[in-house]
Order: C-alpha cells, then sequence, then structure tokens
C-alpha cells in the first residue's frame, strides 16, 4: 500500500473534510493506483508544515456510492 499512496499523488482528490478533527484537521482522499481504488485518511500539521497519514483503506462497496467518492445514506 506504500507504494500505491506514494505513486499515485497525481490522482488524489479531497472527498470529505475534517476542520475540527480531534487532534489535526484532517482530510480523506480518494486515490487509484494500477487500476485499485483506495481512500487515504491524511491529518495536516500547518504549523508544523507537515502531513501525517492516519490510515488507508479499500473502501466497502456497501458503504459508498458508485466511483466510491460519496457514502451511501444508510440512515
Amino acid at each position: 500500500m506504500r507504494q500505491a499512496i506514494l505513486q499515485s499523488h497525481e490522482h488524489y482528490e479531497i472527498i470529505e473534510e475534517y476542520p475540527k478533527d480531534k487532534y489535526l484537521p484532517s482530510y480523506l482522499v480518494y486515490s487509484e493506483y494500477q487500476g485499485d481504488i483506495f481512500h487515504i485518511l491524511f491529518a495536516v500539521d500547518l504549523e508544523g508544515a507537515n502531513v501525517r497519514i492516519v490510515t488507508a483503506y479499500r473502501p466497502n462497496p456497501e458503504e459508498w456510492e458508485e466511483g466510491f467518492r460519496k457514502r451511501r445514506n444508510i440512515s
């Protein structure tokens, strides 16, 4: 997954923003690498000028609409 994250930066698309996340503002990013779709959660430390990867995963089709850019309304 590390290689996919590093080499797919051209495909990054912010799909959700969490500006008031617990520790740092964070962003859920959609990306693709060699036909594989995945999401990356980045925490952004603007004062320290760095970005942290919190997690990366392959989205569950039951939780995401087609295209994996918008969550399904499960209520």
